[in-house]
């Protein structure tokens, strides 16, 4: 392996556990929930996901469980709900 190549490797593991080095500013999953498929997106700061509660509410399900798995990589004023902790268990 090229000697540059293994330094790379070194940094991306040292990035991987330093999540609040990254900040999404937009993005579009589908989610899949019990029900349906949802597309959830990110953009501009805001929250969107074609869910019928997220239309009454501005917040779902879908969107709140994405950003506890995203956590600190979603922009701090952008959080919905509940502080997030950075945990792997729910």
């Amino acid at each position: 392996m090229h000697s540059s190549m293994i330094g790379k490797i070194a940094k991306a593991k040292q990035y991987a556990q330093e999540p609040e080095r990254i900040q999404f500013m937009q993005f579009a999953a589908t989610f899949r929930g019990e029900n349906d498929s949802h597309t959830t997106s990110f953009a501009d700061g805001k929250w969107h996901c074609d869910c019928n509660f997220f239309g009454d509410w501005g917040t779902c399900c879908h969107t709140m469980a994405i950003e506890r798995i995203l956590g600190v990589m979603i922009p701090a004023e952008s959080r919905q709900g509940e502080p997030l902790r950075m945990s792997t268990a729910y």
